[in-house]
């Protein structure tokens, strides 16, 4: 691929696609303006793309614009099929691609670097230009291995449990420091093995990296995944001398590694700590509120016709879904729930934990399917001081963010962890399947054994439509 003289036209067009992909983040910071900011971002795609291929020579245009079909083509088909539920998979599965074809596009200027114009006649790659390449290499191999990994523990393939490798901290930091070294010695000498080394030792540092991170760290994993991906986007951009993809990689990499801080604040835990994995691996089995062994405490059972009857005659209902909803897939009688409740005029909002799920803004992604109003959809700081004046508390699929030993008890593995208050609620209806199972800190919760508190023990989708009936009755 031949460069051209640089025409001004150029620049400016990948300026308005860099200016198209900050309004697209900025659209896709809130669920109202998501659909918005998604256009923005396709329009800023499409004049990267389209300026890409005409301002060059391209020899194999065909095979480019064909294959752009068929990627057009499968995608369309893949996101038009895809359930809501299953949208963690498939955005994890979207970053090893993106990743692969880092790798791809590195290991090609590789073996072709004057096609490139990163090489001299003789076909020596300018030292840049193979810093650029192995750190683009590096971090789309991580991406890739590390989001097949995370696609696996999503769809149920693996184990979502913390899989801990003996000595893994000692082999993780022993293969980062011979990828850095590599690539720094990649700067000397060219040889092939040493870009093949550097590839294999990537896919393998993203493996077991990944790996020893339990299922509810996952928000924080795909964020981070999206951080790397732009990352390796930005280094193949300065590989392949194209500004847009320097610009879009630098904007996934920094907004993926700011949301990633974000969530690990919001569950209370370091960036590090998350990366090291196991969390609660070793809380075992259940115990009280600061792991220690789960003592025989009174409970009480409700029914969907207690449930149905008090929130009937409530003011104010707050409800609190985590991943539990999306396992049921529950989000659509959740929403006719609230329907019914707003048709006896009570108020009803939705409280959304920043991490509940297993993506960043699942279960805004899911309610947003259910149809449910954004503006019923609240985050933590906007609505835990409302919890003191709300009838009722109504929880269905989550279960540490509901936890108060994250603010009262310094021996639980959450302590500090910000959680909603609902045990100030006056009435507080717990879903669950079983009394026997814990959070994934590993602890009980407080909340099962208020006073207020009414357990009821279903799956999650059949208690809410016995509710619904109940409220129609």
């Amino acid at each position: 691929m031949a460069h051209l003289a640089v025409n001004p036209w150029i620049p400016f067009a990948y300026l308005v696609a860099g200016v198209c992909f900050i309004l697209a983040l900025r659209g896709l910071s809130s669920p109202a303006t998501s659909r918005a900011g998604n256009r923005y971002g396709m329009f800023g795609m499409t004049i990267a793309v389209v300026t890409t291929l005409v301002t060059h020579e391209i020899a194999s245009l065909p095979e480019i614009i064909g294959a752009i079909a068929v990627g057009g083509v499968i995608g369309f088909i893949t996101a038009r099929k895809i359930k809501m539920t299953d949208m963690p998979q498939l955005v994890a599965a979207f970053h090893s691609l993106v990743g692969l074809a880092a790798v791809l596009v590195g290991l090609a200027a590789y073996l072709n670097p004057i096609a490139f114009g990163i090489a001299g006649a003789d076909g020596i790659i300018e030292p840049q230009s193979r810093v650029e390449m192995g750190l683009g290499i590096a971090i789309g191999a991580i991406t890739f291995s590390g989001s097949i990994i995370a696609f696996l523990k999503l769809a149920g393939k693996m184990s979502g449990s913390p899989i801990l490798l003996p000595g893994r901290h000692v082999i993780n930091l022993g293969t980062l420091i011979a990828i850095l070294g590599l690539v720094g010695y990649f700067t000397q000498d060219q040889s092939q093995w040493i870009i093949v080394t550097i590839t294999v030792l990537s896919f393998l540092i993203g493996f077991l990296l990944i790996v020893p991170i339990g299922g509810a760290d996952m928000p924080v994993v795909v964020s981070m995944l999206n951080s790397y991906s732009g990352w390796a986007a930005a280094a193949m951009g300065f590989t392949l001398h194209n500004t847009a993809m320097i610009i879009t990689g630098a904007l996934v990499g920094s907004s993926g590694a700011i949301l990633s801080y974000i969530m690990c604040k919001a569950m209370n835990r370091g960036f590090l700590s998350v990366i090291a994995g196991g969390f609660g691996a070793d809380a075992g089995a259940g115990g009280g509120a600061g792991g220690a062994p789960k003592e025989q405490r009174p409970w009480k059972r409700g029914s969907a016709e207690d449930a149905a009857f008090i929130m009937k005659e409530a003011e104010n209902v707050i409800i609190i879904p985590g991943y539990g909803m999306a396992v049921a897939q529950a989000q659509h009688v959740l929403r006719e729930m609230g329907d019914q409740l707003k048709k006896h005029g009570v108020n009803v909002k939705y409280a959304i934990h920043p991490v509940a799920g297993r993506m960043p803004g699942h279960m805004n992604v899911l309610l947003a399917e259910a149809n449910v109003p954004y503006d019923e959809v609240f985050e933590l700081e906007d609505i835990n001081g409302e919890f003191a004046q709300a009838d009722v508390a109504f929880i269905i699929g989550a279960n540490d963010v509901v936890n108060p030993a994250a603010r009262t008890d310094k021996s639980s593995p959450i302590y500090g962890m910000p959680v909603f208050d609902v045990d100030k609620a006056k009435t507080v209806f717990f879903i669950k399947r079983s009394m026997g199972g814990v959070g994934y800190a590993g602890v009980d919760n407080d909340v099962f054994y208020m006073d207020q508190t009414m357990m009821l023990l279903a799956d999650a989708k059949k208690m809410v439509e016995e509710i619904n009936k109940a409220l129609a009755d």
